[in-house]
């Protein structure tokens, strides 16, 4: 796939590298001569030096034959337009634009990015991201990682096996027979940095960041049998009160939730203005590094610290902080991924990456395939990927344990007609399942294969 991502920043980066990683065609434009010079030194992609909306600079970069752009620049009209240009000039067909400012976001004006007026197919916003990811965290606080597919029927959710973990050492295959009426899966176990798909005789160890499905009713019986009861946070402190930090406090304030929050915001312009748009949450006009601040905002009886800020070494240095003041739970916004590990080893508890829910939502619209959902992980090791199977998917018609499935694929749950079947070796796909499954980065294009759209479907 030919691929123009217009702005090389952070988010333009990940995109790109992503992208470039799985062998397609991509061309970046910026108009900075120093973020061109630095992501064609790193990556494998073409650079140019323009204006993203120019016709002239997209025209140089191939937008004539391009299959998607991708505009991600820092500015939401230049985006906008880029992707206008793409469509009335050069016929783009797929054209995706980063869009931060919420009033462009409102349902109301929702009718906007249509093709009868600003054409953009897919509308992204790392911010609201970032922010849906936090508060999912806070849904299920023993839970590393929480996502919904098939309209939320469906849940694919990350844990660590605690020392105390019930069932490690124990087989997969005997999980089946001690918990017969639970509907959750394990698909993806990560042991000391290395990704694997479990099979009925592996055993999860203590340390083991392991991934499970389950009908999203049953993710709280599933966190408790793996050892994870923690209760919801009432007691909460956001350090950092930019966009993430305010969507994240509304929507707070929006559930009604009984949530005593606290803001920490080092501006304090911002800090006013915050506060003014807050109903009920106390707002902190300080450092989330100065000490005093942190026992102001009650630190030692916090039940979880979130660490928002727009620098990644406060947010792990704050919730360092947070954690030795007594906060149950630390939660930091790290955008830089070569942090992780230091982060994990810190004892911070959640890593909020707004830059792998960004590349996630574009990987659905460059995977072939009739692809409804992705999602990667771990630093892109693997993707949870939601399928449809068609009448011409090798799938249909026989059971799963003569489908000759990839080594590197483990199907977690089938929805059929709203209902949840956790598959077994009988199992049989229908045509027009919908299939939730885990998938190791190097088979993703043999899956795409399994779910692609056949001639004999016309």
């Amino acid at each position: 796939m030919k691929v123009i991502v217009c702005g090389a920043g952070q988010v333009g980066f990940g995109i790109a590298e992503r992208l470039s990683r799985e062998q397609n065609d991509v061309t970046v434009v910026d108009s900075s001569d120093e973020l061109i010079q630095m992501i064609t030194d790193r990556l494998d992609v073409r650079g140019f030096v323009g204006h993203a909306a120019h016709p002239d600079d997209l025209q140089r970069a191939g937008a004539e034959d391009a299959d998607m752009l991708i505009a991600a620049t820092f500015t939401d009209e230049v985006n906008m337009m880029a992707c206008q240009v793409a469509h009335s000039l050069f016929e783009i067909p797929t054209k995706v634009a980063r869009v931060r400012a919420q009033s462009y976001l409102q349902p109301v004006w929702q009718s906007l990015f249509s093709r009868d007026h600003v054409p953009i197919d897919v509308v992204i916003s790392p911010e609201i991201a970032a922010g849906e990811m936090v508060l999912r965290r806070l849904a299920l606080p023993g839970a590393f990682e929480t996502l919904h597919f098939v309209e939320g029927i469906v849940s694919v959710v990350g844990v660590i096996c605690e020392n105390d973990c019930p069932i490690i050492d124990t087989p997969l295959r005997q999980l089946t027979e001690l918990f017969p009426d639970l509907t959750a899966v394990v698909i993806g176990i990560s042991r000391q940095g290395k990704i694997f798909i479990p099979h009925g005789g592996d055993q999860m160890l203590a340390g083991d960041e392991v991934f499970f499905a389950a009908a999203r009713d049953q993710v709280p019986r599933t966190l408790k049998i793996f050892g994870h009861e923690e209760i919801q946070a009432r007691r909460i402190v956001i350090a950092g009160g930019g966009n993430i930090g305010l969507y994240v406090a509304r929507r707070l304030e929006e559930r009604g939730q009984d949530v005593r929050l606290k803001m920490i915001e080092a501006d304090h312009t911002r800090a006013v203005e915050i506060a003014e748009r807050l109903k009920r949450a106390v707002v902190l006009h300080g450092s989330a590094l100065d000490q005093e601040i942190l026992r102001e905002a009650g630190i030692g009886e916090v039940e979880e610290f979130i660490a928002l800020t727009n620098d990644d070494q406060i947010n792990i240095l704050s919730c360092v902080m947070a954690k030795r003041e007594g906060a149950a739970r630390t939660a930091s916004l790290i955008n830089n991924t070569d942090y992780n590990d230091t982060v994990r080893s810190l004892g911070i508890d959640t890593i909020i990456n707004p830059k792998a829910t960004t590349v996630s939502s574009i990987l659905r619209h460059v995977r072939r395939g009739r692809i409804r959902g992705v999602y990667s992980v771990m630093n892109g090791a693997a993707e949870i990927i939601e399928a449809e199977a068609l009448e011409t998917s090798s799938l249909v018609g026989q059971p799963l344990r003569e489908a000759q499935l990839p080594d590197g694929m483990r199907i977690g749950a089938i929805v059929r007609n709203q209902k949840v079947i956790m598959p077994d070796g009988n199992t049989q796909i229908e045509a027009h399942d919908r299939i939730v499954m885990f998938v190791l980065a190097e088979q993703v294009r043999e899956v795409e294969h399994m779910f692609r759209v056949s001639l004999e479907f016309f």
